[in-house]
């Protein structure tokens, strides 16, 4: 069983090469006398590297013992054998899980009732899920304010508090989630931030060069997901979206003092025509005459753009009453929807037989189904050619 003592990244992030002793081998699983592979935690993923020059995929926690998964190795009991850490892996996850703290203290500045859900510190992806959305606003005052404090390097230390330290209530500390006999391990970023966390760190803020979030997602019924990077994948993000940016206000004719306001209005502008298109085709459809064909009413209409429950509800509606309803609504695509009451018509069939001579799909019911082609300019030869399936089932 591995003691604490023998956990190096507990007590130095920054080795990332040692030498250690094989305790025990369970094929691809190796217990070691000492280790500075992170096992991962408190969000953080694993560390990955090489053992004797084989990959370690996977370290975890298996007890109090820490397993490192060494796929194909040939290890003994005994054997003593060289470890290197992927270093430019563990400092990104190191910058990672100090920027983490030093965002959310940012964040909680401008907004004192913001809690954390859940964390996490990967390669490719960093976030934290906090409980309530947070307007941009206050996301730019915490970036500045953090920011500033990358700018300023400030000290990044690990100290270990005992229950009873009355310091303890002014640390972010979730003490449910900390076993009675383990130890309460406090970073804290300058004078800024006190934080429990036994992850590992860098141990200054300039380090992280720059902190930057690139957006927010909902995270369900946990709450916002705030993704951000640092580094330099912080600046290359920055620098991409500023371009962006520019050509979005190059298009709008606006000013980058005036583009939020721009965009505002534009959405306001889409909504009003978005419900002048849906009144438009609630009217084109309370005046649509049927054609009988075979002995059925059938009911077919070409739409601007028209909104799809409006489509869809009025195809049920005339379904229901024995019908057929043909629509066709075009926009930067065809979408097309086909109902029918009676048996003679297949929509499951006719529908897709109609599309397919376009380059599109549908599929469905025999009832109802939907379906659509990308080139707008084929629209009236798809409204044709299913007008045409129609007559030759009915």
């Amino acid at each position: 069983m591995i003691a604490m003592a023998d956990e190096v990244f507990r007590h130095d992030g920054y080795m990332s090469e040692f030498e250690a002793g094989i305790v025990s081998v369970d094929g691809d699983m190796v217990v070691l006398d000492c280790t500075a592979f992170y096992p991962g935690g408190g969000g953080q993923v694993c560390d990955t590297g090489t053992m004797n020059g084989m990959p370690v995929t996977d370290v975890s926690y298996k007890g109090k013992e820490i397993i490192h998964k060494v796929p194909g190795n040939d290890f003994k009991p005994g054997m003593r054998v060289w470890c290197s850490v992927d270093w430019d892996r563990r400092f990104d996850l190191m910058m990672g899980h100090t920027g983490e703290h030093l965002l959310f203290c940012s964040l909680k500045r401008q907004d004192p009732e913001l809690t954390i859900t859940k964390i996490f510190i990967g390669p490719e992806e960093k976030y934290v899920i906090v409980n309530h959305d947070v307007p941009w606003e206050k996301i730019g005052a915490a970036l500045e304010f953090a920011n500033k404090a990358i700018r300023d390097n400030l000290p990044v230390r690990k100290t270990v508090m005992s229950r009873d330290d009355p310091e303890l209530e002014n640390v972010r500390i979730k003490l449910d989630r900390i076993a009675e006999d383990e130890e309460i391990t406090v970073v804290s970023i300058g004078d800024i931030d006190l934080s429990a966390c036994s992850g590992i760190h860098v141990m200054e803020t300039g380090e992280l060069g720059m902190l930057f979030v690139d957006r927010k997602v909902s995270a369900g019924k946990d709450g916002i997901a705030i993704h951000f990077k640092v580094g330099s994948a912080a600046q290359d993000a920055a620098m991409a979206l500023a371009n962006t940016c520019l050509q979005i206000i190059d298009e709008t004719g606006s000013k980058p003092e005036d583009i939020v306001r721009t965009v505002t209005n534009m959405k306001r502008d889409l909504a009003l025509a978005a419900e002048a298109r849906k009144a438009a085709a609630k009217q084109q459809i309370r005046e649509m005459v049927p054609e009988n064909i075979g002995g059925t009413d059938v009911y077919c209409g070409m739409f601007a753009d028209a909104d799809r429950k409006t489509l869809t509800d009025a195809a049920e509606g005339f379904k229901s009453k024995g019908g057929v309803a043909a629509f066709v609504s075009v926009s930067d695509t065809v979408s097309v929807i086909l109902a029918s009451g009676t048996s003679k018509l297949d929509c499951k069939k006719a529908l897709p037989a109609v599309l397919g001579m376009f380059g599109g799909r549908g599929g469905g019911k025999p009832d109802f189904a939907q379906g659509g082609i990308s080139d707008p300019s084929k629209a009236k030869d798809v409204y044709d050619s299913l007008i045409a399936e129609i007559r030759k089932n009915l």
